[in-house]
């Protein structure tokens, strides 16, 4: 007996697709508001934050990593250098000049990296002092109760986030911490290597002489070598009284002066 052919099942059609009516300028219409939602209970609540404090502190960690990075860059790019460059008297010290400003880019870009680790930092700071703190010591520091509740700082810093630092700061804040002892060891680097290379100079006009780099003067090259120490000496110094750049730890009041005081660029 033959089968008959299998046939699939008709499928009712699809009711059309309602577009949606737009003006005469092409724009659509505004949608209805959303009916408000019910307030959280303080559960929901807690729970709500403990995944935000999750969510700040691993951006915080992944910038944090981020920013030994460029440290390492720094560090290598400066121990090839100068193992390069007292390998042989031959060897120029310009490439000593050359490796100081590829390491003042690397203390840009950390600087950029430390800006976005202070905004998360600050945040996790204040949920740490302000809710878990409070805790477990309620009312352990009442100096705070006249001033704007730390859950309206987080919440304006969510909505309108920026940099609580300038590059400025941030990049004296680095410079402070790792990359000062960096260019010293390039600047005696590099006064080392005139005045033994290929001979030691017997006099202070012969290392003048040995100063100069092709086409630029010897006075030129030693004007620019203290004008760039010297900024960076007034870099790590003005940036030196900023508000919580004491230390990696915030406390309680550095965090909510740095919460409630933002940087616009």
């Amino acid at each position: 007996m033959q089968r008959p052919p299998f046939q699939l099942p008709q499928e009712s059609p699809l009711p059309p697709v309602r577009r949606s009516k737009l003006t005469s300028a092409g724009a659509p219409l505004p949608r209805t508001p959303l009916p408000p939602t019910r307030p959280l209970t303080p559960s929901e609540f807690n729970t709500a934050l403990v995944h935000l404090y999750r969510g700040e502190v691993n951006r915080a960690n992944t910038w944090r990593m981020r920013l030994d990075g460029t440290t390492n860059w720094a560090v290598l790019t400066t121990g090839a250098t100068l193992s390069f460059a007292f390998s042989s008297p031959a060897n120029t010290p310009v490439m000593i000049l050359l490796n100081s400003l590829l390491i003042m880019f690397f203390l840009f870009i950390e600087a950029r990296r430390y800006r976005y680790y202070d905004l998360w930092r600050t945040r996790v700071r204040v949920i740490e002092t302000e809710f878990f703190a409070d805790m477990l010591a309620p009312n352990m520091d009442p100096q705070h109760e006249d001033l704007l509740h730390w859950r309206e700082l987080l919440a304006k810093d969510l909505n309108e986030p920026s940099f609580n630092i300038s590059m400025w700061e941030a990049m004296g804040r680095r410079l402070r911490r790792n990359y000062m002892w960096i260019f010293g060891l390039l600047a005696l680097s590099w006064i080392v290597k005139v005045g033994i290379h290929p001979s030691v100079a017997q006099s202070f006009d012969e290392f003048y002489r040995r100063a100069a780099v092709g086409p630029l003067p010897s006075w030129f090259v030693l004007m620019f070598g203290v004008l760039f120490n010297g900024m960076l000496v007034l870099m790590s110094i003005s940036s030196s009284n900023v508000v919580g750049l004491g230390g990696e730890i915030l406390s309680r009041t550095e965090a909510r002066d740095k919460l409630g005081s933002k940087i616009d660029d």
